[in-house]
């Protein structure tokens, strides 16, 4: 499959393994170090940062920065996405209250909502669904973190329809 069939989120889910991954070599512990700090000219000056851009089709300078730095702040990928994980346990690992406010985020607030919520899940999450959430952040991606946050099944837009029509 090339690149150009990839989902965002598979390519966003490559880089994080091969850039950032285990923090296993120097490369990968000085990016990690340099983007968790770094404001958006710093985190833009990483070349590995514009790769990513480039594999994406991305041209929005604060959005990839926030994306990356969003990255760098996940140390393991596990195959359940960040809000299901934050819905777990009792009480849960995030406040529902807490949660709503994440929710509730604007792009430019979600960053630093994603950054609070992560440590309350060991830094573990889904990569590739992060990145896409991360990326298209809006009320039907909203709409899918609060029913993956409570453990329900979102609606479909078929069912959707079918309950109007009732």
């Amino acid at each position: 499959m090339s690149e150009a069939q990839l989902r965002p989120g598979q390519v966003i889910l490559a880089w994080w393994s091969s850039e950032l991954g285990a923090r296993a070599t120097g490369s990968q512990k000085g990016l990690s170090a340099r983007l968790s700090r770094g404001d958006d000219v710093s985190v833009l000056c990483q070349l590995p940062v514009h790769a990513l851009a480039g594999r994406l089709g991305l041209r929005d300078g604060p959005r990839i920065a926030r994306l990356a730095r969003s990255l760098a702040n996940i140390r393991e990928h596990v195959p359940a996405n960040l809000p299901k994980r934050l819905g777990v346990g009792d009480p849960k690992a995030l406040s529902p209250l807490r949660f709503e406010r994440l929710i509730q985020s604007g792009e430019d607030d979600l960053e630093t909502a994603i950054r609070r919520a992560l440590p309350m899940v060991g830094h573990a999450a889904n990569v590739a669904h992060l990145g896409e959430s991360l990326l298209f952040w809006n009320d039907k991606m909203r709409t899918r973190w609060c029913f993956d946050y409570y453990g329900a099944e979102a609606p479909t837009e078929a069912n959707h329809s079918k309950d109007i029509a009732l």
